[in-house]
């Protein structure tokens, strides 16, 4: 038996057998550029699989050798991929510059970081292994782009006809010209290997003289230039000084260049990547590093106790109490992993979880309850009673305790907000009321929510708390 075929085996004990089907027919007959990158959102879509169980075969895959895990830094402009990051740990805390759009950019985990897989060199090799060779455009869409941009062939065939005046492939150490007919537009020469661009404002009386312009391209990462020109010809000289193949192309940047780069689809986010459960428990070793403080401007915790667990293990024993916990447990952690949710940690009998939108921890939340009454059911008694409770804000995803935590005070309201039910009441805050698929939720259970004030442990003012009975 090869290598590949004992790490497919082992990961049809791990991953969703459709999931396994799907992964091998793309290693065997896929083309190289789907090897590349992978946008697992995409891929399911594509094979009819589930999200869930796609994204943990992906990561069963990597965990094996079979695909390489890739966090890439976007530029939330232009889709293009700033840094790409073998590691969550390699995230840098400063600014990512995106020289096509002139701005520079945090690298926030909730849309910026695309979550990629990569077919392993020795698996198959593919062409993106080795970018230099690439053509232009294929550096482009392969390397520069991100997943979520939404190209098609159509798409390229614009941007290489309609949008680009001129591209070309300058060896390292040489130099080159390019003689141009600048249009009455704005004009960006780009290159993507050393990410440096220089812009061309192209105003005023059309003229028949030569202009001239001269770039090199290097390892330093200079500010975006702009040059004001006439509408005419140019006479582009090139020079490459940055050890590397680079490719200056020269876009109009009008309309159509916008609408292009501009249409987009889902990816896998960094941030989804820290709710995932299979990541948590397979990746602990590739999660972040002790200093690191990655912000978060929007994640959903749910917390949950279990109530009188204390008097539980006097009135029934030892034995059988724990066997009663563990069943408690076993049950709401399948229930957070199915809603798209992932354990943070467990602290006795309570659980701290996250969600990346909050009807999924509301689902999550009624179905605990739900399922508690149907383990009291089977026993015929009422010893389960498990205090929900649920909220939505910013918070900073750091290391604690040798595994990949929360901080912040979102993380404190949640806390706090369980503590307030007395019995398998479910408590939110506003911010998760108010997002319109959670009132979706809410109104297919028929449930009304309870307004109510309440004064949170360790909270100056008080809240406004909704009851879920």
């Amino acid at each position: 038996m090869s290598d590949i075929q004992a790490q497919f085996s082992v990961l049809k004990q791990t991953a969703d057998a459709k999931v396994v089907d799907a992964i091998a027919r793309l290693i065997d007959d896929g083309e190289d550029h789907e090897l590349n990158r992978v946008n697992v959102l995409d891929f399911s879509r594509e094979h009819g699989l589930d999200e869930e169980r796609a994204i943990s075969g992906f990561l069963h895959s990597a965990r094996l050798g079979l695909f390489d895990l890739g966090w890439n830094v976007l530029c939330p402009g232009c889709g293009g991929v700033l840094g790409a990051h073998s590691t969550l740990k390699a995230l840098k805390p400063d600014d990512y510059h995106c020289a096509l759009c002139a701005c520079g950019y945090k690298a926030s985990v909730d849309d910026q970081v695309e979550v990629s897989f990569t077919v392993n060199p020795r698996v198959r090799r593919i062409a993106a292994h080795d970018p230099d060779t690439l053509p232009v455009w294929d550096y482009f869409r392969q390397v520069f782009w991100s997943s979520g941009v939404d190209f098609n062939k159509e798409s390229f065939a614009t941007l290489a006809n309609e949008v680009t005046l001129d591209t070309m492939e300058l060896p390292a150490g040489e130099k080159a010209t390019m003689s141009l007919q600048l249009p009455n537009d704005f004009i960006i020469i780009f290159e993507p290997v050393t990410h440096a661009a220089h812009f061309i404002d192209v105003q005023g009386e059309p003229t028949k003289d030569r202009q001239q312009l001269a770039i090199m391209y290097n390892r330093v990462q200079a500010p975006t230039g702009t040059t004001t020109m006439r509408p005419g010809p140019l006479r582009l000289s090139l020079e490459n000084q940055a050890g590397v193949r680079v490719l200056p192309s020269v876009f109009i940047a009008a309309e159509a260049l916008h609408h292009l780069i501009g249409k987009r689809k889902p990816f896998l986010t960094a941030k989804r990547m820290l709710s995932n459960q299979t990541f948590r428990d397979v990746f602990k070793a590739d999660n972040l590093s002790l200093d690191q403080r990655l912000q978060i401007t929007s994640l959903t915790f749910l917390f949950t106790d279990l109530k009188g667990s204390t008097a539980l293990y006097e009135r029934v024993g030892d034995l059988a109490a724990f066997d009663l916990v563990r069943a408690h447990f076993h049950a709401l952690l399948e229930i957070i992993s199915s809603e798209k949710g992932a354990v943070v940690k467990t602290i006795g009998d309570a659980v701290m979880a996250t969600f990346v939108r909050p009807e999924h921890a509301i689902v999550a939340g009624l179905r605990m309850r739900a399922a508690m009454d149907e383990l009291n059911k089977k026993r015929g008694t009422d010893d389960l009673i498990v205090k929900i409770g649920i909220h939505e804000g910013p918070c900073l995803a750091v290391m604690l305790n040798e595994r990949q935590d929360y901080f912040g005070q979102t993380v404190n309201i949640a806390a706090r907000v369980q503590s307030l039910s007395t019995a398998q009441e479910i408590h939110i805050t506003g911010p998760v009321l108010d997002a319109p698929a959670v009132a979706e939720v809410l109104k297919q259970h028929e449930i009304r929510p309870i307004q109510k004030q309440a004064a949170l442990r360790g909270i100056a003012d008080k809240m406004v708390v909704y009851e879920i009975r």
